[in-house]
């Protein structure tokens, strides 16, 4: 018993347990309401910045669009001549872009590759779409075109990337056509009585020299012949082993539907790129561009 506590001293002890919890009761109820303070800032936090990523997509979404449409038809004929045309990008917007359109009595179709991918090489495809259309109007030769389109590149002091072109025109009378090539993976034609061509006269990358000169080369697409332009997105998409598709077997694919339509050609084409990457993800954009003139 001596160990007992006084009546005085557990009234004492008591009274300070209350005001201890009481005291605990408030720090907890101060937490709790921190916490709930912070979930709902988090919250509309949340809420704004799926509101903003919604608002990106939607706008990537139209900048897509608009660089489809600036990439002229997928599909244009103009009797005997049928050019169709695709571009698949890695992501959103594509580095690679191509561009159809008449002038003249004459077909003309651009393909080429900026440097780089997504948003910022979408952003320049406009500039350098604008800049053919504007200066094959009015030089007529695509190596003229070519180099005017490098000086002003050039001269914009803006850094601007790197840019491989391929430019045509083909003449609607006669299916004799006039390219420049500026760095871009050579054309190829081909048809039912003719080797195949590979089409690289031209020049250097757009955007790499001052001076650079480029020149135009010759040929003609004859009654059943078919040309062939591409992005090296397609020739060095790889296979499971690493291993390239390549120009060899893009040419022997081609060739294998040589008599098929355009439309048919290209997406035969695309199938057998795919087919051989098998589950191997694409690490680059691709264009695809087939000009074919029917059988006299």
């Amino acid at each position: 018993m001596g160990n007992a506590v006084p009546i005085r001293g557990r009234h004492r002890i008591g009274t300070w347990a209350r005001r201890q919890e009481v005291s605990l009761d408030r720090r907890e109820l101060a937490a709790f309401a921190e916490v709930a303070r912070s979930k709902r800032v988090l919250e509309d936090q949340l809420t704004v910045l799926r509101r903003e990523h919604d608002d990106l997509r939607r706008t990537m979404y139209e900048a897509v669009q608009v660089q489809r449409k600036l990439c002229g038809p997928r599909f244009i004929r103009r009797q005997p001549f049928e050019i169709a045309s695709e571009i698949f990008p890695v992501s959103h917007l594509s580095g690679d872009f191509i561009s159809v359109f008449g002038l003249d009595g004459h077909l003309l179709f651009a393909i080429g590759d900026i440097c780089g991918k997504g948003l910022s090489a979408g952003m320049w495809f406009t500039h350098v779409v604008g800049m053919v259309r504007l200066h094959i109007a009015a030089l007529g030769s695509p190596a003229d075109t070519l180099a005017a389109i490098n000086r002003d590149l050039m001269q914009t002091g803006l850094e601007a990337p790197l840019t491989s072109l391929f430019l045509a025109r083909v003449a609607l009378s006669t299916g004799e056509i006039t390219y420049c090539n500026a760095g871009h993976p050579p054309a190829l034609l081909f048809g039912n009585h003719r080797a195949a061509e590979n089409l690289h006269e031209g020049g250097p990358l757009l955007g790499a020299l001052t001076a650079a000169s480029f020149v135009d080369g010759h040929t003609t697409l004859r009654p059943g012949d078919t040309l062939l332009a591409y992005s090296d997105g397609i020739v060095e998409y790889r296979n499971e082993n690493g291993v390239e598709f390549g120009a060899e077997q893009l040419l022997a694919a081609a060739q294998c539907w040589r008599s098929s339509s355009a439309s048919s050609l290209l997406f035969s084409v695309l199938g057998a790129v795919e087919d051989y990457a098998g589950n191997r993800p694409r690490e680059d954009d691709m264009a695809l561009i087939v000009v074919r003139r029917a059988d006299g």
